[in-house]
């Protein structure tokens, strides 16, 4: 099982693409040789280039903080080179720069795709693979990066499967809504019990709509009362709350009360984890 992941991520790595040749890692993604800043390996290590980007990103200098980041991420620090992207791809501190972030995720994935599911740096690895795959289902502007539902799928399933990542499994129960319904809830229920909201509310929905009685009905619409109960007042995901009162208007008084149940019994067996994977 092990050899045929492993085929697996090489097959990511090597034929989907991630391999770009502009990703050379003894050279900074500007095209200079790193290293040429003042934090060189006569200064600091990698791990206290990481601690300190750590340190100047949360003080709020963000722009020593790309320095010490670029650094650590060029000398084998997946987490550097996962925050790099993030910041690139939120604009962060930098000049917002989707293909900047895409490289950084990609270096991740080239370096570190083969690492074990159960290693410190797996969560960093797994978030990478699900940023690429996301690039690819959209696509970049004025790139190569052209959107790619089948690759994207690729890199989505393994982040899912192998490193059991709750986002990637959302993400191909998406893909997977408009075509195969069985698979779709497959996938959205291993989301939605790690406590991921949109699987929740979708799961919910799904449900709802393929229940042929009102224990199956019940059960969907308990879902969307998970979700909005995890769901912050802030205006982000409002659509949770708009599919919870749609299917709750939707329903029969004895699917309302055999749902809100249904979420009381799962939340006393099961609050302190999904709570917990709801707020990440």
């Amino acid at each position: 099982m092990k050899k045929v992941a492993m085929r697996s991520v090489r097959y990511l790595v090597n034929v989907l693409g991630l391999n770009l040749a502009l990703m050379l890692p003894a050279y900074a993604f500007d095209g200079t040789p790193a290293g040429n800043g003042q934090i060189t390996p006569d200064h600091m290590t990698a791990s206290e280039a990481l601690r300190n980007g750590a340190r100047q990103y949360y003080s709020g200098d963000k722009e020593a903080a790309v320095s010490s980041l670029r650094y650590a991420a060029e000398n084998g620090q997946p987490m550097a080179a996962w925050k790099l992207g993030q910041m690139y791809a939120k604009g962060d501190g930098v000049k917002e720069d989707d293909l900047k972030a895409f490289e950084y995720y990609s270096q991740v994935v080239r370096l570190h795709g083969e690492d074990s599911p159960t290693s410190p740096q797996a969560p960093f690895v797994a978030s990478a693979f699900v940023a690429l795959g996301t690039y690819y289902l959209n696509g970049i502007s004025n790139s190569s990066v052209k959107p790619n539902a089948a690759r994207a799928k690729q890199i989505f399933t393994h982040a899912a499967s192998y490193f059991g990542d709750a986002e990637a499994q959302y993400e191909l129960g998406r893909l997977y809504r408009d075509n195969n319904d069985l698979l779709a809830v497959r996938w959205f229920n291993l989301a939605a019990i790690k406590g991921h909201i949109g699987a929740q509310a979708l799961l919910g929905e799904t449900l709802f709509n393929l229940g042929t009685s009102e224990s199956n009905k019940a059960r969907g619409l308990m879902w969307l009362i998970l979700a909005r109960n995890h769901v912050k007042q802030d205006g982000a995901m409002n659509w949770v709350i708009d599919l919870q009162e749609r299917y709750f208007a939707l329903a029969d008084e004895s699917v309302r009360r055999s749902a809100a149940a249904m979420a009381d019994d799962w939340i006393a067996h099961n609050a302190p984890a999904t709570t917990a994977a709801a707020v990440r």
